[in-house]
C-alpha cells in the first residue's frame, strides 16, 4: 500500500482517506507546523510520495529533505498558485479572461496609486486584497478613495516590520452580480465545480464574499463545457495538476478570479463519478517519479 504524506488535516484530509484506502493509498498525517523538527536525526515515519506541498515554504524545504519524497502540487505548483497578480497576468497575457487588476508593490506613494486608478479601468467599489491570503482573509470591498487609503494605512503598518515578506497588495474590479464557481480540476482535466452563495439573509445584511470559510454554502453544479474549458486552460497554462479555479460568472462574461493549489476536496457527490479514481491513478503516477 502506498504512503501518502498530507501536512493537513482538515476537512480534505478527512474526506480522502477512506476513498483512497480502497484504493490501496493510506494517506497520513504529516504536520509541517504547531511541532519541533529535529534536523539531525533522520525521521522514522517513511512515505512514498506527498499530497500537497506545505504552505510553510521554509517548513517544507525541512520536510522534503528529510522525507525527499515527490509531491502531487510540488513547492513550484504553491508558489505559482498564491502569488494571484502573477496569476492574474500570466492568464491575462494567455489570452484568458480575468478581473481588471492593479498590484501595488508598498512602498508607493498615495499620489502615484491615486494616478494609476484615474488612468485604469476602475471605478469604485473596489476590491482589495492580499496577494497571497486565501479564505478570503483581508479581503475588502471599498466604497470610495477615503476607505481605499484608510485601509492602505493599516496595510503599510504591517508592510512597516521587516519580517512583513508580501508587501503587495491588489486593486480589482467589483462584480456585484456575478455568480461565483470553484471548478476542480484533476490532472489537467474537469472533475466537477460547486456554486458558492451566501444565504440570502446574510446578503441582506450586506455580505458579498462567497468563500465557504466565511459562511457561504457550496452547492454541486453542473457547468457549461465553455466554462469547464477555461478552467482546464488555467490548469494547463499554470501546469498545476491539482487545482481549484474560481471561475466568476455575469450575464456577459466569464472572469479567472483566483487560483488554489490546496483546494479543499468537497463531498464526493459534488464530482464527477470516477473522482477517486482519478485521484487514486494522479498519487500512483507521482510515487512512481521517485
Amino acid at each position: 500500500m502506498l504512503r501518502l504524506a498530507v501536512t493537513t488535516n482538515a476537512e480534505t484530509f478527512d474526506r480522502m482517506r477512506r476513498p483512497l484506502t480502497d484504493r490501496n493509498i493510506a494517506a497520513e498525517h504529516l504536520p509541517a507546523k504547531g511541532r519541533t523538527f529535529d534536523l539531525t536525526t533522520p525521521p522514522t515515519q517513511q512515505f512514498d510520495v506527498g499530497f500537497v506541498y506545505p504552505s510553510r515554504i521554509f517548513e517544507g524545504a525541512v520536510i522534503d529533505a528529510q522525507y525527499e519524497i515527490p509531491w502531487v502540487n510540488d513547492r513550484a505548483a504553491v508558489l505559482t498558485s498564491r502569488n494571484k497578480a502573477g496569476v492574474i497576468a500570466a492568464l491575462n497575457a494567455a489570452g484568458i479572461s480575468v478581473p481588471d487588476t492593479l498590484i501595488v508593490s508598498n512602498p508607493t506613494s498615495p499620489a502615484a496609486i491615486r494616478e494609476t486608478i484615474a488612468e485604469s479601468t476602475l471605478s469604485y467599489p473596489i476590491v482589495i486584497k492580499p496577494n497571497s491570503t486565501t479564505q478570503g482573509i483581508g479581503i475588502a470591498k471599498l466604497e470610495d478613495e477615503d476607505s481605499l487609503f484608510g485601509v492602505i494605512d493599516y496595510l503599510n503598518l504591517l508592510h512597516d516590520f521587516n519580517a512583513t515578506g508580501d508587501k503587495s497588495f491588489l486593486l480589482q474590479e467589483y462584480l456585484p452580480d456575478a455568480k461565483d464557481y470553484r471548478v476542480m480540476i484533476l490532472d489537467g482535466e474537469y472533475a466537477g465545480a460547486v456554486e458558492r452563495q451566501l444565504p440570502e439573509s446574510k446578503r441582506r445584511d450586506g455580505r458579498w464574499k462567497h468563500n465557504v470559510h466565511r459562511g457561504a454554502d457550496a452547492s454541486g453544479v453542473d457547468l457549461p463545457p465553455s466554462h469547464r474549458q477555461i478552467a482546464e486552460q488555467v490548469a494547463e497554462h499554470l501546469s498545476i495538476p491539482y487545482l481549484g479555479v474560481d471561475l466568476l460568472v455575469t450575464e456577459d462574461r466569464v472572469v479567472v478570479g483566483e487560483t488554489n493549489a490546496r483546494p479543499t476536496i468537497d463531498t464526493a457527490t459534488k464530482y464527477d463519478p470516477g473522482f477517486y479514481d482519478r485521484l487514486a491513478s494522479l498519487i500512483e503516477r507521482t510515487a512512481n517519479q521517485k
